[in-house]
């Protein structure tokens, strides 16, 4: 087997509805996780505060 060159250190937290907060280590600022637009209507949920679902991030680092 290889080197293990990272391993990620990640506390996730649920604040409110589907809020949840995920503390990582290293960064002082927490990420929050959440739901918006479409993901909203299909859960049929309103957030306080809409935020990026877990799902965006995926995207995103496969994208990227």
């Amino acid at each position: 087997m290889g080197k293990i060159i990272h391993q990620s250190r990640i506390t996730i937290t649920r604040e409110k509805g589907p809020t949840r907060k995920a503390e990582i280590e290293g960064f002082s600022d927490p990420v929050y996780y959440g739901v918006h637009g479409g993901i909203k209507k299909f859960y049929n949920v309103t957030p306080e505060e809409e935020h990026a679902a877990t799902l965006d991030h995926i995207v995103g680092a496969v994208g990227g």
